[in-house]
């Protein structure tokens, strides 16, 4: 096993020494399919074991079982990261199983569209309970753990419409932006308290990626929103993965409180 994560020793050690994950013990909410799926395959390429949770166990389960297959050892949970007990049993489920925990994404999120007009505010408050509210619950129940340990990373899945709003005729989800933009402060503020306990808190904030919650969208408005990203295109099944491998991993021990932008440009127009 290699060190504990978030180390601010380097020592001698290589760019792959750096980057290596193996023996670590990584906590994915919303792990099973999208972009948590990405970045908990990333890791596990890396050699990180998961555990991996979502409302829709089942899916977990499908995902963990092709994930070992990398030979990592995974673990399935069910979870709703708006509910305090259930997030406590799956930090507690964590530990009992791998003893640590080293690496927690927090990436379980929903969005909702609808023109601020008319959003309703049990609409609102689903978004925000889940995205932020949920971000909350998790790091606090893990990060828990993490200060027993003196070392921790926590990569908090934020956007960039986090950092700037958009037009009408992109995209109509004011309680996402919302949400989204909470994290990021969130993720400031949580760096600044826990640096001292050793535990790293990052935020990563992609662009325009086709996954479940995206996908119609996309192929509704696509000629317009590629327009808007220099690269021209969307994110692929890879793109997110080196970025959450380097904060999850001891290459970035002395990086706390950054939003790593992962959006082919869009927020440099």
């Amino acid at each position: 096993m290699t060190s504990s994560a978030g180390t601010s020793q380097s020592g001698n050690r290589n760019v792959k020494q750096l980057f290596d994950l193996s023996g670590r013990v990584a906590v994915i909410t919303g792990g099973s399919i999208g972009l948590g799926r990405q970045m908990a395959e990333g890791l596990a390429e890396m050699g990180a074991n998961l555990v991996l949770c979502a409302r829709k166990k089942e899916r977990c389960e499908e995902a963990a079982h092709e994930l070992a297959k990398l030979g990592v050892k995974t673990l399935a949970l069910g979870c709703d990261v708006k509910d305090p007990e259930s997030v406590k049993q799956l930090i507690d489920s964590s530990v009992a199983q791998f003893g640590r925990i080293d690496i927690l994404i927090n990436n379980a999120g929903i969005s909702w569209g609808a023109p601020v007009e008319t959003m309703t505010l049990a609409d609102w408050n689903k978004v925000l309970e889940t995205n932020l509210t949920g971000t909350f619950l998790c790091s606090q129940a893990a990060g828990k753990v993490m200060t027993g340990q003196g070392s921790g990373k926590i990569i908090n899945v934020a956007s960039v419409a986090g950092i700037s709003g958009a037009p009408t005729e992109a995209v109509q989800a004011i309680g996402y932006h919302a949400s989204k933009g909470g994290v990021i402060s969130f993720t400031k503020d949580l760096a600044c308290k826990w640096a001292r306990h050793n535990i790293q808190v990052n935020a990563l904030a992609p662009g325009w990626f086709p996954t479940h919650m995206s996908d119609r969208l996309l192929e509704m408005k696509k000629d317009y929103l590629l327009e808007h990203i220099p690269l021209r295109r969307f994110g692929t099944d890879y793109d997110l993965k080196g970025a959450a491998v380097f904060l999850a991993s001891d290459a970035s021990a002395y990086v706390t409180g950054h939003v790593l932008v992962v959006d082919g440009g869009q927020t440099a127009w």
